[in-house]
């Protein structure tokens, strides 16, 4: 462990209090400026007819194979019910914005077709990722029960081992039947089951929902992460922790027993993080959907801006409140 990381793993287990801030959706194309903090460092403004391949490749598919345990993982881990493939009814470009769609389809033995884009190819080589700076999206979402779409990031490496040790940090993420609210969130920990999670939930103000156009961005910076709604900060986390121990040769996480267990502060948020957008249907975060459900369902994408920060980096000495797993 680093000097900065012993104390902080001293602190007892007390609770986090996050205010949220509403804000208005500014109009097309007008999303507040980041100012000269920031500097542009990628972006997709989705201006041509088709999507781009050089920027996005497309996950495909109702699950993977996880060779760590060696077995087939069915609905992405989570039970979803949707087929993700790159057929242009599932995702395209029109009017300058891109178009994620959720379907009503029998299709390789799934009910629903989707899609799922992101900026790391199949085979794992890079399109883009980043460490720390200022990750922003302006989206429209759906609003249909069982419609789950999200704004997304995974570690390009798994460097502390597979999720959560690595990190997950979720821009956003929505129930399609509460449209009143969106979650910001970030998985750590180590390995399942010893994976764990902190977050939040915007409200919206009266008047407006996720159905209109916002603009969702996290500001990253080491060991500590920002989560925004149309310029307002609503959350920051700056409390979580990484483990690497593995359960004999089950594949499974060990818990840790104390701080020699952990990896060094900022662990997993220190290693760089590719973008990924979706729309999934069904699974356990938000149940299926049910025959009110409309659909096509659509989230909308005017643009993916990335921003580095033109300040000298430095850790963020961790002061949040938290329960780490071997503190009683």
């Amino acid at each position: 462990m680093n000097s900065i990381a012993r104390p902080f793993f001293q602190i007892l287990a007390v609770g986090i209090t996050l205010s949220t801030i509403g804000g208005l959706s500014p109009g097309r194309n007008q999303a507040a400026e980041p100012t000269s903090e920031w500097k542009l460092t990628w972006s997709d403004e989705f201006a041509g007819s088709e999507i781009d391949r050089k920027k996005w490749d497309f996950d495909l598919g109702n699950g993977f194979y996880n060779y760590h345990s060696n077995q087939w993982i069915s609905g992405w881990g989570n039970n979803e019910l949707q087929y993700y493939t790159k057929e242009p009814e599932n995702a395209f470009i029109r009017d300058g914005m891109l178009h994620i769609r959720a379907v009503k389809e029998s299709y390789q033995g799934c009910g629903y077709t989707s899609a799922k884009l992101k900026t790391r190819q199949r085979d794992g080589s890079p399109l883009f990722n980043q460490k720390y700076g200022k990750f922003e999206f302006r989206a429209k979402l759906p609003t249909e029960k069982g419609v789950w779409p999200a704004l997304w990031m995974l570690p390009q490496g798994d460097s502390y081992g597979p999720w959560a040790a690595s990190g997950e940090i979720d821009v956003m993420e929505a129930r399609g039947q509460e449209p009143g609210k969106v979650l910001g969130t970030v998985h750590y920990g180590g390995r399942w089951p010893q994976n764990a999670h902190s977050g939040d939930e915007f409200i919206f103000p009266a008047g407006t929902s996720m159905a209109d156009f916002h603009t969702y961005a996290v500001e990253w910076e080491p060991g500590k992460i920002s989560w925004l709604v149309d310029g307002k900060v609503y959350q920051t986390q700056n409390f979580w922790w990484s483990t690497s121990g593995v359960q004999g040769t089950s594949g499974q996480g060990k818990k840790p027993a104390g701080e020699q267990d952990l990896n060094p502060w900022p662990a997993p948020f220190d290693q760089p993080f590719y973008l990924i957008m979706n729309v999934a249907v069904g699974g356990n975060f938000l149940g299926p959907p049910d025959e009110k459900s409309q659909f096509p369902a659509e989230m909308i994408v005017d643009y993916v801006r990335v921003y580095s920060s033109t300040k000298p980096a430095s850790i963020v000495p961790p002061r949040g409140e938290g329960k780490l797993p071997f503190q009683p």
